[in-house]
């Protein structure tokens, strides 16, 4: 108490300032050194993982918002755009407007653009800026063209394609047996994660061996690392459609055709499970059914005999 009048004199001030200066330093530094490595996690997540890997990091708890679906309007509405595309595979934004108008249907551009890349929808037509590569890494040459395909497992084609049920829609994926038409996978899917389709080709190979060449369009699923890698490891060589081209992909556009005039619209599904039993129970008979133009043998028959 008789030296409190010192307690506050300038070197306690100096050494206080520079003990503070220096707390200060040292947490800018480890605040720095936690951006740096939230912004390469971030990175890495991003352009490396797959979503399922993604997911996984998430805490369900922290959970709350639950996805709204689409309106019984807009289910009716991609079902009837569905079929029309189906007839005429052209249709772009402005002439899908004009078949609907002619139904008595009347809808903006914006919904029609909307719905039409949600079913996955690519209408084929001259675009501009076809010498554009875009991301030239992930494009790979159509493989197929002038190729004399004489066996199983030479070439697989792969895609995906809207399947509407009575309240909602799923999206299949297929592979198909160029040589045969024999289908060697398929699978339902809620979404278009890319992982899905890497998937699929593995247990394809899985149960039938590996074909020489699989095909598919340049759409984000196929024109990434994660797919061309897998592919890769499988030892399989990737061939892609053409940018606008229409019968590039004409075996797995064949099927699509037959299933939903044969099956998906003449029995709406209820749910996934009755659709899923349905399908399975389509392709079955799809491969084991005589088709034209192959000998007039069975898919199942063609693709095993010589497979």
């Amino acid at each position: 108490m008789e030296r409190v009048e010192h307690a506050f004199e300038g070197p306690s001030d100096a050494l206080y300032l520079t003990a503070l200066e220096a707390e200060h330093d040292d947490l800018y530094r480890k605040v720095g050194e936690l951006e740096m490595q939230r912004d390469f996690l971030k990175k890495n997540i991003n352009q490396s993982q797959t979503v399922t890997e993604r997911k996984s990091y998430l805490d369900p708890s922290c959970l709350y918002y639950k996805p709204i679906g689409e309106t019984d309007v807009n289910l009716t509405l991609m079902g009837l755009i569905d079929r029309l595309f189906l007839e005429d595979p052209t249709l772009g934004v402005k002439g899908m407007g004009d078949e609907l108008h002619d139904q008595g249907f009347e809808y903006n551009d914006k919904r029609i653009i909307r719905l039409m890349r949600k079913i996955y929808l690519k209408p084929i037509y001259n675009k501009r800026n076809l010498s554009r590569l875009g991301l030239a890494n992930y494009i790979h040459p159509y493989l197929i063209r002038h190729l004399r395909i004489e066996r199983p497992n030479q070439v697989w084609a792969i895609d995906i394609t809207y399947i509407p049920m009575r309240c909602g829609f799923l999206y299949q994926a297929a592979i198909i047996d160029v040589y045969s038409r024999f289908i060697v996978g398929w699978q339902l899917l809620n979404s278009l994660d890319k992982e899905t389709q890497t998937n699929l080709v593995r247990e394809a190979v899985r149960r039938h061996s590996k074909p020489v060449i699989i095909n598919s369009d340049q759409e984000s699923q196929y024109t990434c690392e994660h797919w061309l890698s897998t592919i890769k490891v499988l030892g399989i060589q990737v061939s892609m459609d053409g940018k606008g081209r229409a019968t590039d992909n004409a075996y797995i556009e064949r099927f699509w055709c037959t299933l939903k005039r044969k099956y998906v619209y003449l029995n709406p599904a209820d749910d996934g499970l009755d659709l899923n039993i349905g399908i399975s129970k389509f392709i079955v008979k799809y491969n084991s059914r005589y088709h034209q133009g192959i000998n007039r043998l069975k898919p199942i028959d063609l693709y095993l005999k010589a497979a």
